[in-house]
Order: C-alpha cells, then structure tokens, then sequence
C-alpha cells in the first residue's frame, strides 16, 4: 500500500506529457487514457502475480491485468517459462508449426460442438472473420447485435457499443464511431437486451435476411449485463428457426469461470465462438472455433478470405498452451471463485448499501447503486457511474489500480490473495466515508 504523504506520479506525468506529442491522446487504446474518471495514465515498468509498480516507484495490486486476459497473473512462471524456451528458436515464421495444431486440438476439445479452429491475433480479428463467415454461409447481409455490446472495433460493430465508447462516442451519432460510412452501420440491427420479444419481431419482419445474431453470452463490457438462460436458449431457437448463425463472443468469457466457454454453462451452443484475452496468456492470440461445415468456408478450401502475417505465431500459442495447461486443474477455477465470493461478501459486509457489485466467477463489476442489478445498458444508474469516479483516485492511491472507468469490470486472479482483497475494501470503505 503505497502511503498518501509520500504518493507521487512524476515521471507518469512526465512521460504522458511527452506522449501526447507522438502518440493520438497519449495512449494505444483509448480507455487507458483516464478520460472517465479525471486525471493522467499511470505508467507501469514491471509486473509479477497481482501486483504491479510504476515509473515512480509506486506499488499497486492490479485489478486490471491487461483487461482480462492474465487470469494467472503478471510474469507466471509457467508461462514465462514456456515463453523463454521458444523465443530462441525464433520469434515467428509466417508458417505452419507443430504448436499451432496442438492449440486448435486444445480449443476444439474444450468446446462442444467445435471441430475446427481458426487462429488469428486480437478477438478484434476473430469477430471481424466470425461475421464474415456468417455471411458467407448465409448469403445474408444484416448482422444483430445488443445495445452496449463491444466486439471489437471493427466497423460493422462500432454501432450503440461498449466498452471505452460509453466515453468516447458521440450518443446521438448512427455509428459509434467517425469513419464509418452510414452504408455499413445500416447493416447492423441493434436491440436491447434481455428483450427476446424485440428479437422475435426483428426476425419475423427481416428474418431472411439477417446472417447472425452475436453477443457476448456475459456481457462484460458495459458493466457486467448478466443475461438469464432462457434469454440465450430464445436466442438459439430463434435463429435455428430461420436459419441464421448464432455467434458468441467469449473473448472475455472464454476460460474466464471454468475451463471452456460461458455456452456451455448455459447449455447452449452457437454456431461460431470467438476467443481471445486468456487463450493467449497476456500475449496477442485470437480465434474462431466451430464445426467443420462452416469452418472450412474458410479459405484455401472455401470462398471466404482471411490471413494474417502473425496468425498463429509460436510465442503467443506458448504463452496460451502454458496458461491452458494449468487452467486444467479444477482447483484453479475453485480458488478464482473463492476469491470472486470473498470479495462480493466484504464489500456486503460494511454495511454500506451501496458499496456492492455483480460478480459472476472472478468477474466482478463494481455498481455503486441501489436497486435491481442492470442487464441492459440504459438501466445503469448514472449515480454509480459518478462514485465510482470520484472513488477511483483515493483508492488508486491507496495501491489498487482498476479499470479506469466505471463501465469495466474488475478481474481477479489466480495470484491474488485474500489480503489484498481485504485492502481495496478497506480502501473502497475509506473512500466511501470520506464523500458522505
């Protein structure tokens, strides 16, 4: 716990200032960029198990961990390991490699249903190849989505999404973003969720020719949206009823709270599932996963086109066979649970009504309000949008950094430890005091 009379961010300040000279806004990916909750980007030099510490020599516990996708926390030493031992036999090839098929036996095993994997570098990438092949297999043109949905940034989806666009998006705008033509938004068909009427009527109106529905089965980038089983059991039976795809996206929720997706929790299963974030280790990996009959639409053998110079690559496959390895031991996921309860119950515990969230697994969204937990994006209070801005600076002070917005979710890790969670509550309660 870095102390308040000695807390300083010098050289973070330093080196933002000069980024903003070289690089749009500061920052690689616009939610780094503190715009939500006031303030400059930490800058970070190293990192191991939950914890990480700045260019100033401040120490933090990271609820963050790169978004998602570090569920073993910084620098494991399995991970690390394999890393190391591949990277001197050459650091990619453009070309197949024994790994690549070890990885796609791995995916396809852990998915039911699945046969064939496609692997590619971002979940950016494997939604983009997703919608692609649904259209291809479909001869059909319209894409639905749910309204706060993030899947990437890929044209086609940058329409009333999530994740940094709750702050950066222009609310009145038809797409989420400048630089997409209205011609392409028009292809996508956005609802709320939670509304399997509004997706009955859309399909009895445009059935024929919508190509796909795609969602993510647990909706974590707009707050934590947790949909009800029969929602995504409609779902299915709506577009297996007019022939159209069904695609999750479990980029985020994929080997997230057990080894394999969120669809098979619900016992459902899509027709295409993109990965991303863990099935990479903390390194760029993505993929598609499916049966054969549309996997293999995919070019050399079928009509639809998708490459990519780093698909594949030798040192993102080690780092995620190593994280996969160890997320096959059920009592990693029993200690990533323990944790989540742990959590949600000592913040139940200070008997501040408001100091809560919604947990699924080791996910876990702070909601600073009162009243029913939201499932669809225009039910979140912007009153817990307001705490939690004006908590997020004393309690990164106190040495936790979260998600600098309070749209995101908390992740936690197999390195975390019950202490550390004992100290953001203290410091959330702190916090919490301080603005009544």
């Amino acid at each position: 716990m870095n102390s308040s009379s000695t807390y300083c961010r010098t050289q973070s300040d330093l080196l933002y200032d000069q980024a903003v000279g070289f690089i749009p806004g500061g920052v690689n990916s616009p939610v780094r960029a503190f715009k939500s909750v006031g303030g400059k980007p930490v800058y970070f030099q190293s990192a191991s198990g939950a914890d990480v510490i700045d260019v100033d020599g401040n120490h933090y516990v990271d609820f963050c961990l790169s978004w998602g996708p570090l569920i073993l926390g910084h620098s494991d030493p399995a991970v690390i390991a394999a890393v190391t031992q591949i990277a001197p036999r050459g650091l990619t090839y453009g070309a197949c490699h024994p790994a690549e098929v070890q990885m796609a036996q791995t995916l396809v095993a852990a998915l039911p249903g699945a046969q064939m994997a496609r692997l590619v570098s971002s979940g950016t990438e494997a939604v983009m190849t997703a919608l692609r092949l649904a259209r291809g297999a479909t001869g059909r043109p319209l894409i639905v989505k749910f309204e706060g949905g993030y899947h990437g940034h890929a044209d086609a989806l940058l329409v009333k999404a999530g994740s940094g666009l709750i702050t950066h998006a222009d609310p009145g705008a038809e797409a989420s973003s400048a630089g997409v033509p209205k011609e392409i938004a028009q292809l996508t068909v956005t609802l709320p969720f939670a509304d399997l009427d509004a997706v009955r009527n859309l399909f009895a109106l445009h059935g024929s020719r919508i190509a796909a529905i795609i969602i993510e089965p647990l909706p974590a980038n707009n707050g934590l949206l947790v949909q009800t089983a029969e929602f995504l059991h409609g779902l299915r039976h709506v577009t297996t009823q007019h022939g159209a795809l069904l695609i999750f996206d479990e980029v985020i929720s994929g080997f997230r709270l057990h080894y394999g997706g969120y669809g098979a929790l619900v016992g459902v299963q899509p027709d295409l599932t993109t990965l991303g974030k863990i099935v990479g280790g903390g390194l760029p990996l993505g993929a598609i996963v499916g049966p054969r009959r549309i996997l293999e639409l995919l070019a050399p053998v079928g009509p639809v086109y998708q490459a990519g110079t780093l698909s594949g690559n030798p040192l993102s496959i080690a780092a995620g066979l190593a994280t996969l390895r160890t997320l096959q031991d059920p009592a990693v996921y029993r200690r990533l649970n323990h944790l989540g309860a742990y959590l949600e119950h000592k913040l139940l515990a200070t008997g501040i009504e408001w100091l809560r969230g919604q947990r699924q697994g080791s996910v876990f969204w702070p909601y600073f309000a009162q009243g029913p937990l939201p499932t669809r994006a225009d039910t979140i209070d912007p009153l817990a949008v307001a705490r939690f801005n004006n908590l997020y600076h004393h309690v990164l002070q106190a040495g936790f950094y979260l998600p600098p917005s309070a749209y995101e979710v908390l992740f936690l890790s197999a390195a975390h430890t019950e202490a550390q969670l004992d100290g953001l509550v203290a410091a959330l309660v702190c916090a919490a005091r301080q603005m009544t």
